[in-house]
């Protein structure tokens, strides 16, 4: 997902304009047509603006488009984890926010099973299910069994397909919950954080946006909105920011 600032160092208001669609497949961190379900970022990322007094505007360019405009200047920033890059750095164009959220990589398995999979090298020699087309990095050890989403590799263990997996865990237990197919989260694959990827020449902002960050985390908002879409209760409601 990339999102552009367009800022004005005078008085005048600031306007930050955003593009969702190179999130349309990260489930459940947005989800594309769903309004008032749009997904975790789908939904912080105009309540972080606001709390931090920043105006927004949304657009919807394609993914490869969004790429490029971040990479050029035309986007300012995106969310990412720097777990993603080698070493940690996205590059020197960029600075980070403080973490938003923590995000991780589990084995996944049925309740049954979950023992079986706490040690994540149990995974060597094994088939395990994964999604095609994403990279694992430590997929020279175990057998890859491909399929096309995290909602098909909660389909495949219950169907008894394969026996474990890797998956995010809240993409996991998102698509758990709307399948109503439990599954457990075993052995931790990957761990990380997530943060706002931000142009240098931004760089003022990015107090407003830190305090706007831990005042909603302070106040549960952040963990009410994971919670909406990942636990087995229908959240209707969760705790509101005052205005």
């Amino acid at each position: 997902m990339a999102f552009v600032l367009l800022y004005s160092s005078n008085l005048l208001a600031t306007a930050l304009k955003y593009n969702v669609n190179g999130s349309s497949s990260w489930v459940p961190y947005y989800i594309p047509d769903a309004a008032g379900n749009s997904g975790i970022l789908g939904e912080l990322v105009p309540l972080i603006l606001s709390t931090a007094n920043i105006e927004i505007e949304k657009h919807n360019y394609p993914p490869r488009r969004t790429n490029q405009a971040l990479k050029t200047g035309l986007l300012d920033f995106d969310f990412v984890s720097p777990s993603w890059f080698p070493e940690g750095e996205m590059g020197q164009e960029f600075i980070q926010s403080s973490p938003i959220l923590s995000i991780q990589e589990n084995i996944i398995t049925l309740e049954e099973n979950q023992k079986q999979w706490a040690d994540v090298n149990k995974i060597t020699g094994e088939p395990i299910g994964t999604v095609r087309g994403y990279l694992y990095h430590d997929d020279n050890v175990f057998t890859r069994v491909d399929f096309a989403s995290e909602k098909q590799l909660i389909k495949a263990l219950h169907k008894d397909r394969v026996k474990a997996a890797i998956s995010g865990d809240l993409p996991a237990l998102y698509w758990a919950k709307q399948l109503k197919m439990p599954i457990a989260l075993a052995a931790v694959h990957s761990s990380g954080v997530l943060v706002m990827r931000l142009r240098k020449e931004h760089s003022e902002m990015m107090p407003k946006i830190n305090d706007a960050i831990a005042q909603l985390k302070s106040d549960g908002i952040i963990q009410g909105i994971v919670d909406k879409y990942t636990k087995d209760e229908q959240y209707q409601q969760y705790p509101q920011h005052p205005q």
